[in-house]
């Protein structure tokens, strides 16, 4: 007890930060790779930076830790890769102290400019706290027409980590990226296969993840249970999903604030209102299939919101990206219902009562729907609505939509002519 009453202060001092924001740029040059770094001083735990007074930063004592704290808290935990292949020799070339109030790192030239510059006065009041490392790493590469891809592990230095990360490449321009945590490896120019790759993965993982598309899912199967009677459903599903995600992916939803909540608002509706259908009235894959059209243009958005965030990761591949998340979705959609089918039948046979196991699970599905769609109700009723402006933005707007619902009523006209020739019985010899 003792030990730890003496030790407490020390242990304080090396609290793990709960947000920490990180800054980079990485411009390959010649057969140089630069990267420049801006970290919070306080992250690097391991090193007791010398202060003097009131927890101010003794800046000239500091100075000869700054390569060391900067080559083991960031260069060990960065590693950039030229072509599949690991860039070696990442070395520290230069560390400045920044104060908070800094905002040199809003571009690259003024950042290097910045560091370049004289260093802090050493009677400087700097709150170690408040005080943040800008450093330059340098490494050979091949050539800086190569493909590069990072992989930040950065986590490490504190509880929610930031990084906004700049890929500056020779031909000019600026491809930002923006990530929590650890993202795993991020090509910053990626070929269209490292791109489709990703996003299938990212697809996959979005529908395994996504309770409230699981239970939609649910609701599809319960009445049918057959992997042929389900094929119109799931076809519907996929086609109107895959309308409203690639309009959102090109902007041409609403962006106003309340539209994400209304969204979540209307696939829980769709959760509760497939649940009740199944419990009083189950309908057939003839009829429910375009019921489960309009409900997939609404899970559609909810499927770009995911999506939004992880545009960044496309590169100049934008369609196939889409394309391959979508065609991620469906895998994991596959997948889904594979387990699904299975189970309900299997607990069916163990049972012996189909209509009883049904009950209870579409109960049970039903009850959390409503839940949903009352919690998500309560958050959508706090954003102000407002009517929109009548401007050529707007009218432009509409006119796409109305092309969009004219070719879905198209589709719809001949997909209702296929499934009804599907589902007549076929005529026996007289």
């Amino acid at each position: 007890m003792l030990l730890a009453i003496a030790g407490g202060g020390l242990l304080t001092a090396h609290d793990i930060p709960n947000e920490v924001a990180v800054q980079a740029f990485v411009k390959p040059q010649g057969e140089r790779l630069y990267l420049l770094v801006r970290v919070p001083l306080h992250s690097m735990r391991d090193f007791a930076f010398p202060q003097r007074g009131p927890g101010y930063l003794d800046v000239a004592r500091a100075a000869p830790l700054l390569d060391d704290a900067a080559q083991q808290w960031i260069a060990g935990a960065v590693d950039i890769f030229e072509n599949d292949r690991p860039v070696t020799g990442l070395r520290v070339m230069k560390t400045r102290i920044a104060l908070e109030s800094d905002r040199s790192f809003g571009s690259y030239d003024r950042a290097l400019e910045n560091l370049n510059s004289p260093p802090l006065d050493e009677q400087a009041n700097v709150v170690i706290n408040q005080a943040l490392l800008d450093v330059l790493f340098e490494a050979p590469i091949a050539s800086d027409r190569s493909r590069f891809a990072i992989h930040s592990k950065l986590s490490h230095l504190g509880q929610r980590v930031v990084t906004v990360l700049r890929f500056m490449p020779p031909d000019g321009g600026v491809r930002p990226f923006e990530f929590t945590g650890d993202p795993g490896l991020v090509a910053m120019d990626p070929s269209w296969l490292q791109a489709s790759w990703r996003f299938v993965v990212m697809g996959t993982e979005h529908i395994l993840e996504g309770t409230d598309h699981l239970l939609f899912l649910v609701c599809l199967v319960l009445p049918v249970r057959r992997f042929l009677g389900l094929v119109p459903v799931v076809t519907a599903f996929t086609v109107a999903h895959s309308v409203t995600l690639l309009a959102a992916a090109y902007n041409w939803g609403p962006d106003a604030m309340w539209f994400p909540p209304l969204i979540e608002v209307l696939i829980a509706l769709s959760i509760f209102y497939l649940a009740i259908e199944n419990l009083i009235r189950p309908a057939s894959s003839g009829e429910r299939w375009l019921i489960t059209f309009g409900f997939g243009l609404v899970h559609g958005f909810g499927f770009s919101f995911g999506l939004r965030e992880n545009l960044q990761f496309a590169g100049s591949h934008l369609l196939a990206s889409l394309l391959s998340f979508n065609l991620g979705v469906e895998l994991g959609q596959l997948a889904v219902l594979i387990v699904l089918v299975g189970a309900f039948n299997l607990m069916i046979r163990v049972t012996q009562a189909e209509r009883m196991t049904a009950t209870i699970v579409g109960v049970l599905v039903a009850h959390t729907g409503w839940h949903w769609m009352v919690e998500r109700w309560e958050k959508f009723r706090q954003f102000p609505l407002h009517w929109p402006v009548w401007d050529a933005a707007l009218l432009a707007a509409l006119g796409r939509w109305l092309l969009v619902l004219l070719v879905l009523g198209g589709l719809l006209r001949a997909a209702h002519d296929i499934f009804r020739r599907w589902n007549m019985p076929q005529a026996g010899p007289e």
